[in-house]
């Protein structure tokens, strides 16, 4: 990263959000309870401005019931919240996070626009799951100012906030992310913006493996129990209809752009389950069933057919955590030696904060230092022998074979 002598981090006392979703409200509502920062919100008409009102209110009414807030308090902090359809109140802010859908060129068109509001002081950060930071930059008047902050949905309750920084972006604006991601109450890392960052990575290998193992030939349910008995918060075909088959898709593709047939499952399942139109809990229609209200009812027993897989044989539950397990580490190690992750350490708390990676194992470094490098060498070179390049061991898990010294 370039240095730069600009002072340490904005303590952030204003802070704007571009939004027009759920997922900006959330980060509006976690920054007015837990910061003490004043919000001010633009979203693209009044409908939207009050459906963001009401969101906030929702998470205050939630927390006086845990017990964590009284009324008063709640509404002292639904005083700092306000909601305008223009730029107005955006020039004295001193952070402000895009949270728009993810188009490089709609963000790019936002965080311009947003640059030209905010005052010459202004970090300005994207919410993006994998669009490139620097070309979403490309088009501000100050590079060095722009950064990611990829907050995990919902963000008023999900823990990790990864803080994604380009060669340009300034130490003062990475400092000023961090420390308001801290005071928002988040375990955050610091990332490279390399294509997928560091958890969306994992999240592709994740899925990716589930798919090859769909494949071959076990069961959806197979498949995601397996996986959380070994650990996970969720099974991975549960996890792709919460998060939309449009997603998954997007996150694929960038992973086909950016590492080629190394990181890719088999796309011809994936472009079944679009021509059935199972995009998941959002139209209600996935590896699972969904009712009106979007409260999952069951497994639908029918995926198979309507997306040509035969039937299902028995796969052995241990192969099944190993092959998952070992691609994960594998690509959070690549992560670490191409300097995607600050540190092993970091590695480790955005897999178990933001994949919901077995918090009992530690995170993938943890797990791996237990196992031995020497000992994930081998199995990844007997896994590569079977199912090919996908698991191919990063050089820095042979190097650290070799020399028997763990990787945190």
């Amino acid at each position: 990263m370039t240095e730069h002598t600009s002072p340490g981090p904005e303590n952030v006392q204003k802070v704007g959000i571009i939004g027009g979703g759920p997922i900006a409200a959330g980060i509006a509502a976690v920054s007015a309870v837990r910061t003490g920062a004043t919000v001010r919100v633009k979203e693209n008409d009044d409908a939207g401005a009050q459906r963001l009102l009401a969101r906030v209110s929702n998470e205050l009414a939630r927390r006086i019931e845990l017990g964590e807030m009284t009324e008063t308090e709640a509404g002292r902090v639904a005083d700092r919240v306000s909601v305008t359809t223009d730029w107005s109140g955006f020039d004295d802010a001193d952070l402000i996070i895009e949270s728009g859908y993810e188009s490089l060129d709609h963000k790019r068109a936002l965080l311009a626009e947003a640059g030209a509001a905010a005052g010459e002081h202004t970090v300005l950060a994207s919410n993006t799951s994998f669009l490139p930071i620097g070309e979403i930059a490309a088009g501000a008047d100050r590079p060095e100012a722009v950064l990611g902050m990829h907050y995990f949905a919902p963000a008023e309750v999900m823990p990790l906030l990864e803080v994604v920084v380009t060669d340009r972006t300034s130490d003062r604006a990475t400092a000023t992310a961090v420390a308001f991601g801290e005071r928002q109450g988040k375990a955050v890392i610091v990332v490279a913006d390399t294509p997928g960052f560091y958890t969306t990575r994992l999240l592709v290998t994740y899925l990716n493996e589930a798919f090859f193992l769909l494949s071959e030939g076990a069961s959806v349910e197979a498949i995601d129990g397996a996986m959380v008995r070994w650990g996970f918060s969720a099974g991975p075909f549960l996890l792709v209809d919460e998060l939309g088959l449009g997603f998954v898709t997007h996150i694929m593709q960038t992973a086909v752009d950016g590492f080629g047939d190394r990181i890719v499952g088999p796309p011809d399942v994936i472009d079944r389950l679009i021509d059935d139109d199972r995009l998941g809990r959002a139209n209600g229609r996935g590896f699972y069933r969904y009712d009106e209200t979007g409260r999952r009812t069951g497994f639908d027993e029918g995926i198979y057919e309507a997306i040509g897989l035969g039937p299902r044989i028995e796969l052995d539950e241990s192969l099944m955590h190993s092959r998952t397990a070992l691609s994960i580490i594998d690509e959070a190690a690549r992560c670490l030696e191409e300097g995607v992750l600050r540190s092993a350490l970091d590695g480790d708390v955005g897999a178990v904060a933001g994949l919901g990676f077995p918090a009992s194992k530690g995170g993938p470094f943890w797990w791996a230092d237990q196992v031995s490098a020497g000992g994930i060498v081998e199995r990844l070179e007997i896994y590569a022998a079977l199912y090919g390049e996908r698991f191919e061991p990063a050089q820095i898990l042979r190097d650290h074979a070799a020399s028997g010294k763990n990787l945190r």
